[in-house]
């Protein structure tokens, strides 16, 4: 596929979707999941020849997509403002709440948390890394892992309790305290 320009409109027609679906989940906005797209299919046109035809060529691919927006991240990090705990108000969680809120909604909120959130809660909520996984890709401890998962889902809850307060009522939420966790 090396300079095939057929060959390489066709791979992107079968796998842009697939890689805007990662891309979007690491990004904060559309036009940079655009630039991780791009970044990652050059990726994949450079690396063909490291491709194991043995191993499925998806996985191969959702590799260089989630790495590639690894690397947007680390590359964009030094344009990022140090990072500040608000004050948050911490409810209980339940998975019924996430079936009352479309993928879309939850795409916009998690794409609202600060970038080392949701770059540690995507690995590992979504793509199903461990913390010491993520620590590793990252270059952070483990335990920084685990607080900003912890940090992120305290953020996601705040979003969802000030942009969805009708399933708080519905849970009687009002009624329990906060900060229990």
């Amino acid at each position: 596929m090396d300079g095939n320009a057929q060959a390489q409109r066709c791979l992107i027609r079968q796998f842009a979707g697939y890689a805007k679906s990662i891309s979007l989940r690491y990004a904060a906005t559309f036009e940079e999941a655009e630039e991780i797209v791009n970044d990652c299919f050059l990726k994949v046109f450079n690396n063909l020849h490291g491709y194991d035809k043995a191993q499925p060529f998806k996985a191969w691919f959702r590799t260089i997509a989630i790495n590639t927006a690894i690397d947007y991240y680390r590359k964009n990090l030094k344009w990022q403002g140090q990072l500040s705990l608000d004050d948050l108000e911490v409810a209980d969680w339940s998975d019924d709440i996430l079936s009352e809120i479309s993928a879309k909604e939850i795409l916009i909120m998690v794409q609202r948390l600060p970038p080392t959130y949701r770059m540690v809660f995507t690995l590992f909520v979504i793509d199903g890394y461990s913390h010491k996984e993520i620590a590793n890709m990252l270059g952070i401890q483990e335990g920084t892992s685990k607080s900003n998962l912890r940090d992120a889902r305290r953020k996601l809850q705040t979003m969802i309790k000030l942009n969805f307060p009708h399933l708080y009522q519905l849970y009687n939420w009002p009624n329990k305290g906060f900060n229990e966790n």
